[in-house]
């Protein structure tokens, strides 16, 4: 059945983004519990891609990807969008698109995000998230008592301070930010609806941590929990237990059901005015987030196990028959493929250094693109799947080097590179995508706490791990096959040549070099190495590769409590605050010490 919107004169695109949207809490990916309507109306709407994967890590590199439709985690670390990166909404800008954001994700107006935003038509910012720099009360920021006898144990530093007092003016639920977001572009869409050529992008921090909301949301989820206050998981392995865990977990649940109610607004308002016929929907994040998974916390200092790295993404294209609505597709996609879609959209090429591809056929054919798609953090594993295998890559020096930052803009997340980061600097040449520019070449060190061996945020880093995903979503069985570890390596070693990875990344890694012979993004341009060469690289079956299996990558052994550490804020020796009704793992033995864990739990 075709639809009848071909001739349509309007064109416009409206694009929902979340962060730390995880795919197995949402009612059309298989959790049978979480509340969330909204999503599942969405899907009756929509394409539904259920091999949707992300690209560069964490939030920023995410973003960046957005705009520029290509990787950047081999080349850089979290940072700004590069002199020489292509930008979609500024390119829509410049070809009669009005482009508008609408956002409370603060890590925009930090070092590391601060020429995003500027590359819209117009913005829009909401203050108030996450710690975000907002409300000044000196003495509450001062008082190092001041949300003493919550958890965990970063409360008592100033960003965990700060957000406290942010929360203090967030007495319901239509005083937080992301209810301001969505109204913001609620306003938007109502002041422009008779408007042609516009792209609107709706971005919320939400549900990222902390997983704050008012108690309207909190009642839908009832669960038994004595401990202390707690809704901001820290970046470590879990130390508490089970209903600590759980608890977590109802927590974003009641989140999850707040992002639920927001969207349920942008739906009724494409009902209210038939925005069906000519609006592009889509709705994405950036990642996933551990909530207990492979005894873990967070993202980032762990792998990237499928709770992180494979996303829920919707998209709904007003030129497509009726009869893909409601549908799913299995073809490979990725952050990289956003950018191609809007553009193509709206009728507008996309440039060379762009390796996304719109997702249009697979959303009429299930029609794939890719055989394989990389994904991971500046530094970290290396990861690639094709669908049904993941394999992490670890890096095999000693001390993870050679590695570097390529960039002109050398920002970390809240701070400038330091005079001593920026004291060994060279100017290099440039990739194919950097437009002619010289550019600084700046080395990269690891913490020493991550090579070590002897912790579980070391132990994860250093794991190299296949899985199958199909047979074992989990994760819980590490496989060893080296013809299989030999065909992950062949897809891995193609998506790094694509992406013109710096020859370093292949050393550190322990990977045969392959060879771009010509500029393009075809496979036809890449050289790969031999097979045997491939082979020789395998590394599951030595002592290390046993080893990494024998792990699994998982928040094992338990470390004491000692220094807490945060970037942009000095480090804290102090000691922690322990509540009374905190509750640990039964047989955690905590310490304060600098010395080895005190329990092998």
């Amino acid at each position: 059945m075709s639809n009848n919107n071909t001739k349509t004169r309007k064109k416009r695109c409206v694009v929902v983004m979340y962060d730390t949207l995880c795919r197995h809490f949402m009612p059309t990916y298989g959790n049978e519990w979480i509340k969330a309507p909204n999503f599942a109306r969405l899907a009756k709407k929509s394409v539904q891609f259920q091999n949707y994967y992300v690209g560069s890590m964490p939030c920023m590199p995410a973003r960046r990807e957005m705009h520029t439709g290509r990787h950047n985690f081999l080349h850089r670390v979290w940072g700004p969008l590069e002199p020489f990166d292509d930008s979609m909404p500024q390119m829509l800008s410049s070809r009669g698109v009005h482009s508008h954001k609408v956002t409370d994700h603060h890590h925009y107006w930090e070092d590391g995000g601060a020429t995003y935003h500027q590359r819209y038509s117009t913005f829009d910012l909401v203050r108030g998230q996450e710690g975000d720099k907002w409300i000044g009360d000196v003495e509450k920021l001062r008082d190092p008592k001041y949300k003493g006898n919550e958890w965990p144990e970063h409360e008592g530093m100033a960003f965990r301070r700060q957000d406290g007092i942010n929360r203090e003016h967030m007495t319901k639920s239509e005083l937080q930010p992301q209810h301001k977001t969505f109204s913001l572009g609620m306003e938007f869409i109502e002041r422009n609806i008779n408007a042609d050529r516009w792209y609107l992008q709706i971005e919320t921090f939400d549900p990222h941590e902390p997983f704050f909301t008012q108690a309207e949301f909190q009642e839908l989820y009832p669960h038994e929990y004595s401990g202390p206050t707690f809704d901001w998981p820290p970046y470590r392995e879990v130390r508490e237990d089970d209903q600590t865990v759980e608890h977590i977990r109802y927590m974003y649940a009641a989140l999850i059901t707040f992002c639920d109610q927001q969207l349920g607004r942008v739906l009724d308002m494409f009902d209210k005015y038939n925005m069906w016929e000519d609006t592009m929907l889509i709705v994405n994040t950036d990642h996933g987030f551990l909530m207990g998974e492979h005894d873990w916390w967070a993202k980032v200092v762990t792998p990237f196990f499928q709770e992180i790295a494979h996303i829920p993404f919707w998209c709904y294209d007003p030129r497509l028959p009726n009869d893909c609505n409601g549908q799913t597709r299995e073809s490979l996609a990725t952050t990289i493929d956003l950018c191609p879609t809007v553009l193509e959209f709206f009728d507008i090429p996309i440039t060379k250094d762009m390796q996304g591809h719109t997702l249009k056929d697979r959303m009429l054919y299930d029609k794939p693109v890719r055989e394989g798609s990389i994904y991971g953090v500046h530094g970290g594993q290396v990861n690639v799947t094709d669908g049904t295998y993941v394999y992490m890559r670890a890096f095999t020096t000693a001390d993870n080097t050679p590695l570097y930052d390529y960039t002109l803009m050398p920002t970390h997340m809240r701070s400038l590179f330091s005079p001593k980061e920026l004291q060994e600097w060279d100017k290099d040449d440039g990739f194919s995508f950097t437009k002619g520019c010289k550019i600084m070449k700046i080395p990269t060190r690891t913490p020493g706490f991550f090579l070590k061996g002897n912790n579980p945020i070391s132990l994860g880093k250093m794991a190299t791990l296949l899985f199958n995903i199909k047979e074992d979503p989990g994760q819980t069985n590490p496989l060893d096959d080296p013809q299989l570890e030999s065909y992950m390596i062949k897809l891995m070693l193609r998506e790094m040549a694509r992406n013109d990875a710096p020859i370093e990344q292949y050393k550190r890694l322990g990977l045969p070099v392959p060879t771009k012979i010509r500029e393009g993004n075809g496979d036809d341009v890449i050289q790969m190495p031999s097979d045997a060469s491939i082979l020789k690289s395998c590394i599951l079956q030595t002592e290390r590769g046993k080893a990494s299996a024998a792990h699994g990558g998982n928040g094992f052994p338990k470390m004491p409590f000692a220094k807490i550490v945060w970037e942009g804020e000095p480090a804290s020796d102090t000691g922690v605050g322990f509540p009374d009704n905190l509750r640990l793992r039964p047989g955690y033995v905590f310490s304060q010490t600098k010395g080895e864990p005190t329990s092998k739990l």
